[in-house]
């Protein structure tokens, strides 16, 4: 039998990021403006995001969101908590953004 990753399980995470932060850095070359990365999890929660990292791993990852009274954050989540990241153009006078590794 292959190994089929199955999100939530242990899996690639490192390349899950990485595509991911390519996907981001596609859409804002596209669209000349920063992005806003904006998560929904399973429960309903939503956050728009400083960064995602692949750590700790073991079908885990830590989202980085702008906190709410510009505190720091970190969500320490499993993948399959994630159900929809989406990417929008930043407006003018938005303070919030996506940063890359880095």
């Amino acid at each position: 039998m292959s190994d089929l990753w199955i999100p939530g399980a242990s899996g690639p995470q490192d390349e899950l990021v990485a595509r991911i932060q390519l996907q981001i850095e596609a859409f804002t070359a596209r669209t000349g403006a920063q992005a806003v990365v904006q998560v929904e999890l399973r429960d309903g929660s939503t956050a728009a995001l400083r960064s995602v990292s692949a750590e700790p791993g073991f079908g885990f990852v830590t989202l980085s969101p702008h906190g709410e009274d510009g505190g720091e954050e970190e969500w320490i989540v499993p993948v399959a908590a994630v159900t929809r990241l989406v990417l929008r153009k930043a407006e003018e006078r938005e303070p919030l953004g996506f940063s890359p590794p880095g």
